[in-house]
């Protein structure tokens, strides 16, 4: 059954066009970096692009999920909790995302329940097509205008799935009202059999062929691989999938970096391929600036060591943003950052010194919660009394302000009233907004919110503005009642809120370099443009452990065939 097309695609911008990446076999083969890849390429040529994630779970969005199921949780400027997918799309583009880019299946059926308690759908039955379907198309032409040319939207999930469902039919259906302007790329994978020694075709062909039972078929098919296609593979698989030979992708894993993965399907033609399914004019293709930034990541003039004390450490996905951002400022120093990811609750007691006497950096991010506290503010005790670079980021200064407290400022009860609601000095308390706030969903202090900088700081010195805007997720603030006496004990307040009440930054007067910021920068760090505070914190630890040492160039050179 296919429903009539909604009023919102009656109005978008006949112009556009639309891409779908699914997925098929099994999940995480990397769905929203080929994505992302799709977008950095399609942009060289001149075309604006927006990206968008759809997620078959039934929660709102994953702000309350945890980061040991989930992985972090992305902010957009708009004060969107998404899917750490967008992260990429934003790294890999220069799309700023909004809220409408990352829709769940919670979050569909809502605004369909909502309509239907309004009275909206005059006495219909609400029923998974076309009501629940039509939501999910309106979703996907939210993001189209005038302003979009490409919008590409990732279909979380694999083939298969039930909750997954919904999803296909709706694009299905869209395919079928916007011929010509939509493109259809199915992400598979081909299993590598050690004991036969060959790469194997038929999960490709069984998820395709579960594709094709939906309706769709893909124009495009990206083969997750761990081994070079062998000769002959490709036809054999654009026979039975029945997809174009030179439609059959190789997405081999990448030797260096994730920032590789656009290289590595313009080399197959995939933008050549997309612009003449659509009749898009060529533009230049340049990556120039793309290809120079990979450069320096395979071949860094030097090293630095940085610790991550961090709460969720186990997963890499919990702080993403972070080791990303942590690369692109060594990017910019034309450096290799080795990250050392540290567990903070086995930072609670024992030695430090074996552990973090080596690092060039320490790095505190964000968490939540008791659990690794008392760790972290261990690990900011080391970094400035040993005077080693440090960068601490939301919770992070949250420990950075309690370890001053305690053993700078006098105050030795000092903590947050999030772990310690009877602390005799609550130098971190809840905000005056969060007061009244009983649901957790999307109740934060969130999106992007404008900071003062104060002269004469590691800040100031980084950002060369006197005001910028960051994205936030918190509920708890610096305490006001005690900045003068933080001031007094050397403490810097270096950026504020417009209206001077929430404290955004903090440095260490008598150390060479120590910033801590209850915003999260890492959102807004690009690998061409890395954040200024990730790239000055690793050119101060560069500079201040002595790691400047050249260490010759890492293994590979430049392959100008992907130029």
């Amino acid at each position: 059954m296919i429903s009539n097309a909604s009023n919102t695609e009656n109005n978008a911008a006949s112009r556009t066009k639309y891409i779908f990446v699914t997925g098929g076999v099994v999940s995480s083969l990397g769905k929203g970096l080929t994505a992302g890849a799709i977008g950095a390429l399609l942009e060289s040529h001149g075309l604006k692009v927006c990206i968008q994630k759809f997620d078959p779970y039934i929660n709102i969005d994953p702000g309350t999920m945890s980061p040991f199921q989930h992985g972090e949780v992305y902010v957009t400027e708009d004060g969107a909790e998404t899917d750490l997918d967008l992260g990429h799309y934003e790294r890999f583009t220069n799309a700023v995302l909004n809220r409408h880019c990352n829709y769940t299946t919670g979050k569909i059926y809502n605004n369909v329940i909502r309509r239907e308690r309004r009275g909206d759908y005059l006495g219909q039955t609400v029923q998974v097509i076309p009501h629940i379907t039509d939501e999910i198309r309106d979703s996907i032409q939210r993001i189209a205008g005038p302003d979009v040319d490409v919008v590409i939207s990732e279909i979380g999930g694999t083939v298969g799935d039930i909750e997954s469902l919904p999803f296909l039919e709706a694009i299905r259906q869209f395919g079928h009202d916007k011929r010509g302007d939509v493109l259809f790329i199915h992400l598979t994978l081909l299993p590598y059999l050690k004991a036969s020694g060959e790469l194997k075709t038929k999960p490709t062909q069984h998820s395709v062929g579960r594709l094709r039972e939906i309706g769709i078929i893909p124009d495009v098919l990206v083969c997750r691989t761990e081994q070079d296609m062998e000769p002959g593979l490709r036809k054999k698989i654009s026979l039975f999938c029945n997809v174009r030979e030179d439609a059959v992708l190789e997405e081999k894993d990448v030797d260096h970096s994730i920032y590789e993965v656009p290289l590595v399907l313009r080399q197959q033609g995939l933008d050549s391929l997309i612009l003449d399914h659509f009749n898009l004019p060529a533009g230049s293709g340049d990556m120039d600036a793309w290809i120079s930034m990979i450069d320096k990541i395979i071949r860094p003039t030097r090293q630095v060591d940085i610790a991550v004390v961090g709460k969720y450490i186990e997963l890499t996905d919990s702080y993403k943003s972070i080791y990303e951002a942590l690369t692109h400022g060594g990017v910019e120093n034309e450096a290799r950052v080795n990250v050392h990811k540290f567990q903070a609750e086995d930072f609670a007691d024992g030695d430090l010194e074996s552990r973090l006497g080596k690092m060039d950096g320490i790095l505190v991010p964000g968490g939540f919660g008791e659990r690794g506290l008392e760790g972290k503010v261990r690990a900011v005790q080391f970094a400035r009394e040993r005077k080693i670079p440090f960068l601490g980021i939301c919770y992070g200064m949250h420990a950075a302000v309690i370890e001053f407290a305690r053993h700078v400022a006098g105050l030795d009860d000092a903590s947050s009233t999030e772990v310690n609601a009877e602390t005799k000095a609550p130098v971190i308390t809840l905000l005056d907004e969060q007061m009244q706030v009983t649901d957790k969903g999307g109740t934060m202090r969130l999106g992007a919110y404008p900071c003062e900088i104060a002269e004469g700081t590691h800040l100031a010195a980084a950002h060369g503005e006197k005001q910028i805007d960051e994205r936030h997720r918190h509920r708890f603030e610096f305490n006001n009642a005690y900045r003068a006496q933080f001031e007094d004990a050397g403490m810097v307040v270096s950026g504020v809120s417009p209206d001077g009440n929430l404290v955004e930054v903090v440095e260490v007067r008598d150390h060479p370099w120590f910033v801590a910021c209850q915003y999260h920068p890492e959102f807004k760090s690009r690998p061409v443009n890395a954040h200024p505070l990730f790239r000055d914190f690793v050119k101060a630890a560069l500079e201040g452990r002595g790691a400047l040492a050249e260490i010759g160039a890492v293994r590979g050179e430049r392959h100008e065939r992907q130029r």
